[in-house]
């Protein structure tokens, strides 16, 4: 899987640290920065990843800042993005199988590298489980991103 990762200056940190474990795992990685303690937006990471993915230019998206709540709600704002904060490994998978999430939000300072790898193993290798109970609800997820994306 090709992934983009994006992290702020709160994030940096770890994504520097998940990348190379992505990249042992057989994964390509797009590393979108920060690459210093510099402050920065963090939608502007959120965006850069996010685009990266609702064009089809990587799989899937990891975005990376002090608590990951800034950077999943600036992700969710772009349509075909369904992002998940996650901080445990049954959310990891879970958000994978029942949600079909596509970006992984994580915060530097909530977890540690080590969980922070688990977790991301996890969410990479879990499948998305097709059948009408978790497509119908997605298909309904979609339905509430196109009526308030629609132009008047």
């Amino acid at each position: 899987m090709k992934i983009a990762i994006g992290a702020d200056h709160a994030g940096y940190r770890l994504k520097d640290v998940v990348v190379p474990f992505i990249q042992e795992l057989g994964h390509e990685v797009e590393d979108l920065g920060a690459f210093t303690a510099d402050s920065v937006d963090y939608p502007d990471f959120a965006g850069d990843v996010c685009d990266k993915v609702v064009s089809g230019a990587v799989d899937r998206g990891i975005l990376i800042c002090g608590t990951g709540i800034g950077m999943s709600i600036a992700a969710n704002k772009v349509p075909g993005i369904r992002c998940a904060l996650v901080g445990d490994l049954f959310s990891a998978k879970a958000t994978r199988e029942h949600n079909n999430t596509n970006v992984l939000a994580l915060g530097e300072r909530v977890i540690g590298p080590g969980v922070a790898q688990e977790i991301i193993k996890v969410w990479l290798e879990t499948e998305f489980s097709h059948g009408p109970r978790h497509e119908g609800r997605i298909n309904k997820i979609s339905s509430i991103e196109a009526k308030y994306t629609q132009q008047p």
